[in-house]
């Protein structure tokens, strides 16, 4: 039997099993898909010997991305644009690995507001961490020629600026409002608004009021800027669809069979995402 699990630190939080398992059992595939909790110094040496053992590959959450992106043999463009890796597989007996966490967001953002042009939208980025980088990366590719970002440390900025090219640059204090304004997209990369988390500060009143407010926190699946969005009319977009979409092409490479992001799914893991958040 094919086995394939995700690793973190901790990893109770995971949904993976619960995306992994429902497709699976949708598509009649003779596997099973756990989690394992693996300690940050034992991880480099799990994904390195994944070829010889039990697991044809594996999902990789935090803390061992960027672990699993040196531990790979073979990491392919997107992972190396990255420095990080979220899905192992073996190919030729080689441990291989890529990034979907961008797909998994332009997915997400593409099937629930089809229309939206990014050739000539303007984005601001919250944060500027892995996710941010991962989703700048993948806009970029679509042609997305401005997108401000706002983040407390500067150094973080102007390594993205370096990256990705002129079209990504620092929001100023002074620029923060007028930003806002002529904002198209909307995005919070940050871990604020998650349960147990402080929301996101960040008064909206300049805010375009056609812009797309976009988190890719899932839990709960309306953090407070998403609520606060929505209330002043603005379309909104959860992270739990993100959290689906980078899914799929792992399942792909592993299974060979490419699965669907169906609303029964994404029911069945909100419903689970809701009993955890509920108080």
């Amino acid at each position: 039997m094919k086995k394939v699990c995700v690793i973190g630190w901790p990893i109770k939080q995971s949904r993976s099993p619960l995306i992994h398992n429902y497709w699976l059992r949708k598509y009649g595939v003779d596997s099973v898909y756990k989690k394992l909790a693996i300690e940050p110094g034992n991880a480099a040496n799990f994904i390195a010997s994944l070829a010889n053992s039990e697991f044809i590959g594996c999902n990789v959450t935090i803390p061992h991305k960027e672990t699993a992106f040196k531990a790979v043999v073979a990491p392919d463009k997107i992972a190396q644009r990255l420095g990080a890796v979220n899905t192992v597989y073996i190919r030729d007996n080689q441990v291989c690995g890529t990034n979907t966490d961008g797909e998994g967001f332009l997915a997400s953002l593409k099937s629930e507001f089809p229309d939206f042009e990014f050739g000539k939208s303007k984005v601001i980025v919250l944060g500027a961490g892995g996710g941010a980088r991962a989703i700048i990366g993948a806009l970029c590719d679509e042609g997305v020629p401005n997108m401000g970002i706002r983040n407390r440390t500067l150094g973080r900025v102007g390594d993205l600026k370096i990256q990705f090219g002129g079209s990504v640059h620092q929001i100023e204090d002074s620029e923060l409002l007028a930003s806002l304004s002529g904002c198209d997209l909307l995005i919070n990369t940050t871990p604020l608004g998650m349960d147990s988390q402080p929301p996101m500060a960040l008064d909206l009143y300049t805010l375009n009021p056609k812009a797309i407010v976009a988190d890719i926190v899932y839990s709960p699946l309306v953090t407070p800027l998403l609520r606060d969005s929505q209330i002043r009319g603005n379309p909104i977009l959860g992270g739990l669809g993100m959290l689906l979409h980078q899914a799929v092409r792992g399942f792909e490479l592993w299974f060979g069979v490419r699965p669907e992001v169906s609303r029964e799914l994404y029911d069945l893991v909100a419903a689970d995402v809701k009993k955890v958040s509920s108080p």
